[in-house]
């Protein structure tokens, strides 16, 4: 296998992975989580809420149980539209590729336990995708203004760092282009930001400094302010368990959620220059505090709680870029594939095609800038 091969399966497969434990505990708080499962989640459990299908009437989804969610199936999406074009995306990709994927192909939806379009399974921030694009028929350039400001758009954006591996100002700069078309404001940073991280990590020999200096590097306004006061709190602990909640006093700052993350208050999710998504900055200061392991990074994502999924879907791809398939614990991978009836693994090899194929034609690209940029010398 070769090592972007590697490292592709290793973070599509982490990504995954993550999205399936942390699932279960999404919107619970840590001593939520503890006293429902009767101590810290280790890996796969069943539901938070026995009674799934009926506890949630707006959402009832079958979380646990190693059931993959939207973040994995809005990244499987997004790997076939890179599969379709074989070239880097913008935002009219995302109008004639990403959209219709999710409106027209049959996938099987796992925590709904039956086949449709991964439309169905979208949350009202991720529906704005088709209301803006498909039915206003927005300029997909600036579509994101105006929804929802949150996670949805870096959630699904670790294809963009693997095709941009060990660029990750270019991934920062493809993710913003893509994610202008579902996010705006710290909403559409943190996907850019997440991208250049996992595209640091996919670099040969990278660590976890590596992946904090190129989030840091290219990071902008709260979204910098945020990652940059978790990474130096996570700095102090060695143990998951115990920087849960030291790395929520270090985020809640920049966070517009606030403690109650069912009733959040008037000012949440609204644009802001000051502000950041929560899931990014404590993935990566997860990851700070397991020292790039992805089992302790995956774990102390789910075990932080709220939006656990998205949270340990973000730790999981880059820990999982970091280390390659090695690093994901197949007890946990096969269980996950399993359970969502979905090959975890085949998109990341397409992807890795992909990606070697975008890089050829950035090289001729280069070389006729190159032959004419010397001309002009």
């Amino acid at each position: 296998m070769s090592l972007l091969l590697d490292t592709s399966v290793g973070c599509l497969v982490g990504a995954a992975v993550g999205d399936a434990l942390g699932g279960a505990t999404e919107t619970a708080l840590p001593e939520q989580i503890r006293a429902r499962y009767g101590g810290w989640v280790e890996g796969v459990v069943p539901p938070y809420h026995a009674d799934w299908a009926t506890a949630r009437p707006l959402a009832p989804y079958h979380k646990g149980d190693g059931h993959i969610t939207d973040d994995t199936l809005m990244t499987h999406a997004l790997v076939r539209a890179y599969a379709a074009k074989r070239d880097h995306l913008d935002a009219y990709d995302v109008v004639e590729l990403l959209v219709p994927d999710l409106i027209e192909r049959v996938v099987y939806i796992p925590d709904l336990e039956r086949d449709g379009v991964t439309f169905h399974r979208l949350a009202a921030a991720e529906r704005w995708l088709v209301t803006r694009l498909h039915h206003a028929h927005a300029d997909p350039r600036e579509a994101g203004v105006g929804n929802i400001v949150n996670c949805g758009a870096a959630m699904y954006m670790a294809p963009v760092g693997i095709v941009n591996a060990g660029d990750p100002a270019g991934a920062y700069a493809e993710a913003v282009e893509i994610a202008g078309a579902h996010q705006h404001s710290y909403g559409r940073e943190a996907a850019a930001v997440f991208a250049a991280a996992v595209a640091a990590a996919a670099a040969p020999g990278a660590g976890v400094d590596d992946v904090l200096g190129a989030a840091l590097d290219l990071a902008r306004d709260g979204t910098r302010a945020a990652i940059d006061a978790v990474v130096k709190e996570a700095r102090g602990y060695d143990d998951w368990k115990a920087a849960i909640p030291a790395l929520r006093a270090a985020v809640a700052p920049y966070d517009t959620v606030g403690e109650e993350y069912r009733s959040p208050g008037l000012g949440a999710r609204r644009p802001s220059r000051l502000h950041a998504i929560e899931e990014l900055p404590v993935a990566l200061g997860m990851l700070v505090v397991a020292q790039g392991d992805y089992r302790s990074a995956v774990l102390g994502s789910v075990n932080y709680g709220r939006d656990a999924d998205s949270t340990a879907t973000m730790a999981g791809a880059i820990a999982g870029a970091l280390g390659g398939v090695a690093a994901v614990p197949p007890e946990w991978s096969t269980v996950v594939a399993e359970a969502s009836r979905t090959d975890l693994v085949e998109p990341a090899r397409v992807l890795a095609a992909v990606a070697t194929e975008v890089f050829d034609r950035d090289r001729q690209r280069f070389a006729r800038r190159a032959e004419r940029f010397g001309g002009l010398a």
